[in-house]
């Protein structure tokens, strides 16, 4: 449905690398806000895999360390998982906006019980605004996440592909609902 997914090899880690591309039938504020990584952001009441995103520390206006917390996945099998990052938001000329983030540790927010521990290595989502088509956006993602535990790196492998495709589809659903 308009999304392209594709992956190799990560440089970074035993795992992949992915990277989505898509038109968001939407201004790119629109999809702007319902992407933007902040605490009590729309993010958390439209993608099925963030369930808490909370604010660890503020570095300046573009970078924040911040924790995201997912559900449990494939009918339990994958446990939920934590991941703290520090993330920059930069907005470029022509309108562009990115998201770019990597994992960190931070001593406001170590391990938590219950929750398994997940690494995104360097990551990140960019919104371009479509010249000539003010109410489409080019959205491109790149995620190359470490998800930890005990499966093997290929059971945890095979389900983003179809997660980063459920990814747009739900924000395409999301920019509708809560249009700024």
């Amino acid at each position: 449905n308009e999304v392209c997914v594709s992956w190799r090899p990560s440089s970074e880690y035993s795992g992949n690398l992915y990277k989505g591309e898509g038109i968001i039938k939407a201004a790119p504020k629109d999809v702007w806000e319902c992407l933007k990584p902040v605490p009590d952001g729309l993010r958390v009441k439209w993608d099925k895999n963030v369930r808490v995103f909370e604010l660890i520390a503020v570095i300046n206006d573009a970078v924040s360390v911040c924790r995201t917390v997912t559900p449990s996945a494939a009918k339990g099998l994958i446990s939920p998982r934590d991941f703290v990052d520090v993330i920059l938001i930069k907005q470029y000329e022509g309108g562009i906006i990115s998201s770019n983030a990597t994992n960190v540790e931070h001593p406001d927010c170590p391990p938590k019980p219950h929750f398994v521990r997940g690494f995104n290595h360097p990551c990140g989502c960019f919104c371009a605004p479509i010249p000539g088509e003010p109410q489409k956006t080019r959205l491109t993602t790149f995620f190359q996440t470490d998800l930890g535990g005990y499966l093997p790196q290929a059971v945890l492998e095979s389900f983003f592909p179809s997660s980063m495709a459920e990814f747009y589809n739900n924000l395409a659903k999301a920019v509708k609902t809560f249009k700024a």
